[in-house]
């Protein structure tokens, strides 16, 4: 594969994702949307596709970080860079994009194996009660309630990342099959 194969598949990667990342803000429109968003999708397929895996990690987490500036910005009226559990949102996002190099072959059940993993992830961890403050207690009983008040949001994320992974994953296998410059070394050697 030349280096102009692997800059074109990278240019089409990144091109999708922003595309994608871009229905972060219909979340903010459409309050029914919060969580029903590209990112778990996108984290998965930036850590499937590319094949320098430091670029997964770098592309994902600096479309969110711009689009999270964005979106606080629509909350807040001010340009919020970072904030309190930022760290823990950033370090979600990263175990997902290694769920996502985990998936040697792209099939159906492989991607929504990735994608409910990635979910309960984001669930177990981003729900801790102690991270975010005051709403629960912080104690074991205090996390089962924040675990239960958070489902329809993680249902959401899961409606999302399958609405969105199969957009990406889907229309990414098909733009390969017909353009053969798109697919990587591995794909090409068989």
């Amino acid at each position: 594969m030349s280096k102009q194969n692997i800059n074109t598949r990278n240019i089409v990667l990144v091109l999708m994702i922003l595309a994608a990342i871009a229905f972060r803000f219909l979340s903010f429109e459409y309050k029914a949307l919060s969580n029903f968003t590209p990112v778990g999708a996108i984290a998965i397929f930036g850590g499937a596709y590319f094949a320098d895996k430091w670029k997964a990690y770098v592309i994902v987490l600096l479309a969110l970080f711009i689009s999270d500036i964005g979106i606080n910005y629509l909350y807040t009226s001010k340009w919020v860079f970072w904030y309190g559990g930022s760290a823990w949102v950033y370090l979600i996002f990263a175990i997902m994009v290694f769920i996502g190099t985990l998936i040697k072959k792209v099939n159906v059940a492989n991607v929504a194996l990735a994608s409910l993993a990635s979910v309960c992830v984001h669930w177990l961890i981003i729900d801790l009660p102690w991270l975010y403050g005051t709403y629960y207690a912080h104690t074991l009983a205090g996390y089962g309630q924040s675990l239960v008040a958070a489902i329809p949001f993680e249902k959401n994320m899961v409606l999302g990342d399958a609405v969105f992974g199969a957009i990406l994953f889907g229309g990414f296998e098909i733009i390969q099959s017909k353009y053969t410059l798109l697919r990587s070394k591995k794909q090409l050697a068989v």
